[in-house]
């Protein structure tokens, strides 16, 4: 094994343990993921842009930290990518969309100060479904991005460039963005471990809105210590959002190394057997969910039927509410700053074209729903009652609380499927986020953790959900932690990216 490969190889965790304690050099980590960038996106099309100059510049950095003897922060020399959905000072940000082609922010978000604050090395900005609305990283005016466990399948969505390049090796973690499980999907498909956090306890500062009420920054991760990582740096108060939410950050990193140890007596995990007998729940997804059940019991867990009586509905609601959220966060897009606005004889004539040229099928679809529903004629009849549902759908998750610590289920119904077979039919693809959105609706912390592959070919991933109160990412990384010690679905290596399968 070479050293680059080593490199690879090692955890985000173990990568700055090694830059701190001089083992290893940040240049030559980002050096050797800088080259994995080079080797797999002609095959994958993970990366919207990369920054190869700010990387080795931010790596010598922390190698001249090191040298004179200063402190170094948590992901010093850690090579990062973000979805292109967070604002970046100095560096494009496009939001997977036409309309922002050509944007250079002018200030840094959040997400992105956070972690260069602790010492993390920028590698560029990673691809996504145009304003993070889609399920398959293909509704976008570029190149889709492929899965590299099945080049020409697709990784999910929307964070789906952010997973590509987590499970290809060419960062060491990513960040991505969930409205509706577009950081748990995406990691159920490409075999990661992909965490939503409790709404609020990640600032949405520099994070472009989908859907305000909903959205949530995560880490996506090869391991569970990893995501337990990064949500150190990010989580916290911000004063540049005010729905942040102001909470002690509890040591994550504690709760991963308890939960490594394999002892979850006295934890109870609650399953809603009713929506396992759904329709289009593949065999094989619920063959490893059963599997990771009995893992979990194994190490002690105790597994308990629960009921979430309003659970159906989630879908409906979630797509009326994310759509009429969309549709007043996009108002604010003309084209006219991104190089798009023709000349035509009227300020309407101008708008209506460049919206036309600038946003994608998908947000138009979902921008004229989102301006039906909330219509003054339709507004009780869809608005008004999915706010009710949503309430509901909240209540049933705290009453199924009193029964259990978190509820588990499969992330995704169905494992990856081939580019292109979803896209004409937007009903299907809204239905595969039928186990992820009530988490979002409830504002609940969930994570997404490998729970095996399936036996037929191409072999694809399957991923286990598991979903908590408010607040309870530690109790989440604990038990995600435990299933992690027990198995080894999360060493695995995606094939070769360089051919089609």
């Amino acid at each position: 094994m070479s050293d680059f490969d080593d490199i690879l190889a090692r955890s985000a965790r173990a990568l700055a343990s090694g830059i701190r304690r001089g083992e290893l050099s940040a240049v030559d980590v980002t050096q050797a993921h800088l080259e994995q960038i080079q080797a797999t996106e002609p095959a994958l099309h993970a990366y919207r842009c990369v920054t190869s100059e700010l990387a080795l510049e931010q790596a010598a950095a922390v190698d001249r930290a090191r040298a004179a003897g200063a402190q170094l922060g948590p992901l010093a020399g850690v090579p990062v990518a973000l979805k292109d959905i967070f604002v970046t000072e100095g560096v494009a940000t496009t939001c997977g969309s036409a309309i922002l082609s050509g944007w250079v922010p002018p200030y840094q978000g959040t997400h992105a100060q956070r972690l260069a604050d602790a010492g993390a090395v920028l590698l560029g900005k990673l691809a996504m479904d145009e304003f993070g609305m889609g399920s398959a990283s293909e509704n976008t005016p570029f190149e889709p991005v492929h899965n590299p466990w099945a080049v020409g399948h697709v990784p999910g969505g929307s964070s789906g460039g952010t997973a590509a390049a987590v499970a290809a090796r060419s960062c060491a973690l990513g960040l991505g963005t969930d409205t509706g499980g577009s950081i748990r999907q995406p990691a159920s498909l490409c075999n990661l471990v992909g965490l939503k956090p409790t709404y609020g306890r990640v600032s949405r500062h520099g994070m472009i809105a989908f859907a305000s009420s909903l959205d949530q920054a995560g880490p996506m991760t090869r391991e569970v210590g990893d995501a337990a990582l990064a949500l150190g740096v990010l989580a916290g108060v911000d004063p540049s959002d005010a729905t942040s939410l102001d909470a002690p950050v509890p040591d994550y990193l504690a709760a991963v190394d308890a939960g490594a140890l394999g002892q979850l007596a006295g934890t109870t995990i609650g399953v809603h057997r009713r929506a396992l007998e759904l329709d289009g729940l593949d065999a094989e997804v619920r063959a490893r969910f059963e599997a990771s059940l009995a893992v979990l019991a194994d190490a002690g867990a105790r597994v308990v039927d629960i009921e979430l009586p309003h659970f159906e509905h989630a879908v409906a609601t979630y797509y009326v509410l994310c759509t009429a959220e969309a549709s007043s966060n996009l108002a604010r897009y003309d084209g006219v700053r991104y190089g798009l606005r023709r000349a035509r004889p009227s300020l309407r004539e101008t708008y209506e074209a460049t919206r036309h040229d600038g946003f994608g099928v998908e947000v138009k679809r979902r921008i004229l729903l989102g301006t039906f529903v909330l219509r003054a004629e339709s507004y009780a009849d869809y608005y008004g009652r999915a706010m009710q549902v949503r309430s509901l759908i909240a209540q049933d998750y705290a009453a199924a609380f009193t029964r259990c610590d978190m509820i588990a289920s499969p992330t995704s119904p169905v494992p990856s499927w081939r580019i292109g077979a979803k896209v004409d039919d937007p009903l299907a693809l809204y239905l595969l986020d039928v186990f992820t959105i009530g988490a979002n609706l409830a504002g609940l912390p969930a994570i997404s953790i490998p729970a095996g592959f399936t036996t037929s070919s191409p072999r694809l991933p399957i991923g286990l959900q598991l979903i908590g109160p408010h607040l309870a990412e530690p109790a989440l990384l604990r038990v995600a932690a435990a299933h992690e010690a027990a198995t080894a679905w999360h060493l695995e290596r995606p094939p070769a990216t360089g051919a089609a399968s």
